[in-house]
């Protein structure tokens, strides 16, 4: 060739821009595949799949045996979702959820549509009006789906005090939880208490990836002083 003492340097630089141009077609296709959307929520798929949590958790996500099942309706679905992995990848240690939450009983895309489903139950925070005719089953039922919590022995103020200076910043001041924080206020206070005994044992990460984290700096007196005060800030229909 006019003017190249070497014609072999021509091939090799079209071969150069040749896997050049390869690796951007592949960095491009990564790219365009991480910002696909996450899976879509199927509320109604969600619906089927909490058919066996309905056993423990209450057809409306309403909670069992006065706590010992916690509330899930209306739950934060991010905090939900976030929770199920654990479950499932046994980083948190829950006996009873282990047959529901193994990777042949509980997909991704299940973790996703139930999750969906529980945050989308609104229940109501005031008895319903009942009929003279409505018998026990039916009035016993109506009120399994109204979220009202018993208030709690406590110091409000001091309770209010702790909360809005070190938990409302994750758990909102309102206590509904933001992001993958869980809501607070409708959940059933031995239950609460008995997940801040756990994380002050050391049993679950509270938050940062400590252990016991924040909860740490409180006596218990100052966790049930928080209890209190949740129970007396409850939204109302």
């Amino acid at each position: 060739m006019l003017g190249c003492d070497n014609p072999s340097h021509f091939v090799t630089e079209e071969i150069s821009m040749l896997q050049l141009n390869r690796a951007r077609l592949g960095l491009a296709f990564i790219a365009t595949t991480l910002a696909l959307p996450l899976a879509a929520q199927n509320i109604e798929a969600g619906k089927e799949v909490n058919g066996p949590c309905a056993g423990c958790h209450g057809q409306y996500g309403q909670g069992g045996k006065k706590g010992e099942y916690p509330r899930l309706a209306g739950q934060r679905a991010a905090y939900l979702e976030q929770q199920l992995h654990l479950f499932r990848e046994r980083k948190r240690i829950n006996i009873p959820m282990f047959p529901y939450t193994e990777h042949r009983e509980l997909s991704d895309q299940d973790i996703v549509d139930v999750s969906a489903y529980l945050a989308s139950i609104k229940l109501p925070t005031k008895p319903p009006e009942f009929k003279e005719s409505d018998d026990a089953l039916t009035r016993l039922l109506a009120m399994e789906k109204v979220m009202i919590i018993p208030r709690v022995e406590g110091d409000i103020a001091n309770g209010e005090k702790h909360y809005q200076e070190h938990c409302a910043n994750c758990h909102g001041k309102d206590g509904m939880g933001r992001s993958d924080f869980p809501m607070l206020v409708g959940q059933y206070t031995n239950y609460l208490m008995k997940q801040m005994k756990a994380y002050r044992a050391k049993e679950r990460p509270h938050d940062e990836g400590q252990p016991g984290g924040i909860l740490d700096r409180f006596s218990e007196q100052e966790l049930q002083d928080i209890l209190a005060y949740l129970t007396s800030i409850q939204p109302k229909d």
